[in-house]
């Protein structure tokens, strides 16, 4: 028996029919056999190659062979953009075959979470964020709605797992597989990564079941050599006009490691007349959604973007990647490169802009180091007591108080808490009793007062969010949200009237409100900047 024909039989029948492929992909194909007999699995494969059937097609397999019901898959993505990309896919995969999908992050309306709560569809788009919130939500049955998972898919594991959310991630899984009352199984999805046996570790961790990295066979296309280019341009005015001038009639992509300088590029290039559109996190999801869906559907347009495309995110067929300066990575690198190169006769392209004389040596060391294959390997922080912290005040409130001999127990399979001293733990429980953010009766521990004070705002909001981002002021045109600055961008003095730039656009700012950290902005031509803390390397 072939690995195709391992696949459910409805699932065959629309793969060929309804979707109209003639076949799999060699590596979708082989990934087959692994995945329906329930091995842990990294798959490595490029950018845009077909991970997400890849993993997909045989778990939607076995929940038509081996009959589940009620909540069985859960599909996790770093990022809600990606969630809301997929989203699409796999609702129509699903439906082929009469079962459901659905999404659920911080965006998605209560009514339609409440649906979710009320029929629980057979596979879950969402993060590990909201896999918290789910699980201490009173609202929330976590205990019925997660009873049934069995497979959990982590798309672009990387960008989990080399810091504190990929603790995280595997914190939460740990406490939905003691509720599910079995060992759920792990599929990871990446393009690149430096050290996919250590990875594959890190995902099964202490789990019984075998485990494996599936690479690909490179393809012919992965095989031709890209095309590759670094020039000096001095500027990020020298860059536009370079992007301007070159490739006219091309979609074109340009990577910018800042909001502001994205900003900036992207109002450059449209006094050079370019249709362009920009895209990065400050941006509300209306804009963000906007600008990609615009791009995807055109040619001969530029958009600029900041890492948040760098993920998988489908616009569309590419003819272009453009990288002002340097990327970190070598990894950063090849994910970007390899968002070309999809359609036949095509080659992997990046040109890179460097604006400073920094800049061009930094770019020239990364492409050294990827001339010679070096890809970094993710090394997931050590002694992460602050996550575990976390985790241990999630619990309290999930449980409504929990034992202090029972609480380390949901978690201690967790590689990063199973390697901590249990003297360290002892320590960090005692001084959060001490400090009042945890209280115990009779060997029950609870939230104390400070705790409650600390995190209880906004319904523990804070407490859920691995990473806090700095206060943000909103941004609103009439009623329209268009996104978020920092307050730096209102501070200090400015000749006239203060113009800000978001979404490719100047904005002179009206009103300030200070206190609900809203400005009211109208549309200019004149010149304007707007400032983040961070973002640059």
């Amino acid at each position: 028996m072939s690995n195709f024909e391992r696949l459910h039989p409805a699932l065959q029948h629309h793969i060929v029919n309804s979707l109209g492929w003639r076949e799999l992909r060699p590596f979708q194909d082989a990934v087959i056999s692994p995945v329906i007999d329930g091995q842990h699995l990294i798959v490595l494969a490029p950018t845009a190659g077909g991970k997400t059937e890849a993993a997909f097609f045989p778990v939607l397999s076995r929940i038509l062979s081996e009959s589940w019901t009620g909540l069985s898959v859960l599909y996790l993505c770093p990022i809600k953009a990606l969630l809301n990309n997929l989203d699409t896919r796999l609702q129509r995969y699903c439906r082929l075959v009469g079962r459901t999908s659905a999404l659920w992050h911080g965006d998605v309306k209560s009514a339609a979470r409440t649906k979710i709560l009320r029929e629980l569809p057979d596979c879950l788009l969402t993060t590990p964020e909201s896999l918290e919130v789910m699980l201490v939500s009173p609202n929330v049955d976590a205990r019925r709605m997660f009873a049934g998972i069995r497979v959990v898919i982590v798309d672009e594991i990387h960008a989990f797992a080399g810091d504190d959310r990929g603790w995280h991630l595997l914190s939460v899984l740990e406490r939905i597989s003691k509720l599910a009352g079995r060992e759920v199984q792990r599929l990871g999805l990446s393009a690149t990564v430096g050290n996919p046996e250590t990875l594959c570790d890190w995902l099964a961790g202490t789990c019984r079941g075998p485990r494996h990295v599936f690479r690909p066979p490179p393809s012919a296309a992965a095989v031709a050599a890209p095309e590759v280019q670094l020039d000096y341009v001095g500027s990020l005015q020298n860059a536009a006009i370079v992007v301007s001038r070159l490739h006219r009639g091309e979609k074109r992509l340009v990577f910018v490691d800042s909001r502001a300088r994205a900003e900036q590029l992207a109002a450059e290039l449209g006094r050079l007349q370019v249709t362009n559109f920009v895209t990065h996190s400050s941006l509300s999801h209306e804009q963000r959604q906007q600008a990609e869906e615009a791009f995807a559907a055109r040619e001969d347009c530029v958009i600029v973007a900041t890492s948040v495309l760098e993920l998988g995110i489908d616009v569309g067929n590419l003819d272009r990647v453009i990288q002002i300066d340097s990327p970190a990575t070598v990894s950063s690198f090849l994910q970007r490169m390899g968002r070309t190169g999809r359609r036949s006769g095509t080659t992997r392209n990046c040109l890179f802009l460097a604006t400073s004389d920094e800049s061009l040596v930094q770019a020239a060391a990364l492409l050294s180091l990827w001339e010679t294959g070096h890809v970094e390997p993710i090394e997931p922080p050590p002694l992460p007591l602050h996550v575990l912290a976390q985790q241990l005040m999630a619990l309290t409130l999930q449980e409504s108080g929990i034992g202090r001999g029972e609480w380390f127990n949901w978690i201690q399979r967790v590689p990063g808490f199973a390697e901590l001293p249990r003297e360290y733990v002892t320590e960090m429980v005692d001084w959060m009793l001490k400090q009042g953010i945890l209280w115990e009766e009779a060997g029950i521990l609870a939230l104390g007062r400070e705790g409650e004070s600390s995190y209880g705002r906004r319904n523990f909001l804070e407490l859920f969010s691995v990473f806090m981002s700095p206060p943000l002021f909103s941004i609103l045109h009439g009623r329209q949200e268009l996104g978020y600055v920092d307050e730096m961008t209102f501070l200090g003095k400015q000749p006239g009237p203060r113009v800000l730039l978001l979404g490719g656009r100047a904005w002179q700012v009206n009103h300030i409100d200070w206190q609900r950290r809203t400005a009211w902005v109208e549309a200019t031509d004149s010149i304007g900047r707007t400032r983040w803390k961070g973002g640059g390397q």
